[in-house]
């Protein structure tokens, strides 16, 4: 059963998603966690302490992924691959976009949480360029992932169906130097 914390965090993350970051408030957040704004505040003294969470939930899941990955080569890159994207479309959703929430709502309502994540992510970069297979390829599936990340977020134009199965496929080659 998820704490309160996380629900207030999960709650945070929805509003980003469903009514976008001009309408993240400590009020909207609460109600959607069903808690008093009080509840909130006890767990968080600010919006800003929200975004920082947010932020800080992303970089520990990821670095678990990144630290638990095994010694044989590409394991690390496949784990940010497999940590952001689902192999089938039908499974890909709710959590990873929770995640990448959290980076817009860093951007959007407090830029200064971002620069925990870009230490994170040039130590990420060290960890996929070390991984035992070209560290232009680890680099090009990092940067896909991304990129696929944030189309999904935005809409943009995310792959589908067979193409999102390909496309998926198609990074896993890499990885295997195929």
């Amino acid at each position: 059963m998820a704490t309160t914390r996380e629900r207030l965090l999960d709650a945070a993350a929805d509003v980003l998603l469903t009514a976008g970051a001009e309408n993240v408030t400590l009020a909207a957040i609460a109600e959607r966690a069903g808690v008093s704004k009080g509840g909130l505040l006890y767990h968080f003294p600010s919006k800003q302490a929200v975004v920082a969470a947010l932020v800080d939930r992303l970089v520990d899941q990821f670095d678990t992924a990144m630290r638990t990955a095994g010694p044989e080569p590409g394991a690390a890159t496949r784990a940010y691959l497999d940590g952001t994207i689902e192999p089938s479309p039908r499974t890909a959703g709710a959590a990873t976009d929770r995640l990448a929430a959290a980076l817009f709502a860093a951007t959007l309502i407090e830029p200064a949480a971002l620069e925990p994540l870009r230490r994170t992510y040039r130590s990420w970069q060290q960890r996929l360029s070390d991984d035992g297979i070209d560290p232009a390829a680890a680099t090009a599936v990092r940067l896909a992932v991304d990129g696929w990340w944030l189309a999904r977020l935005l809409d943009l134009a995310p792959p589908e169906g067979q193409l999102h199965e390909r496309t998926y496929a198609l990074l896993t080659r890499l990885i295997e130097g195929r």
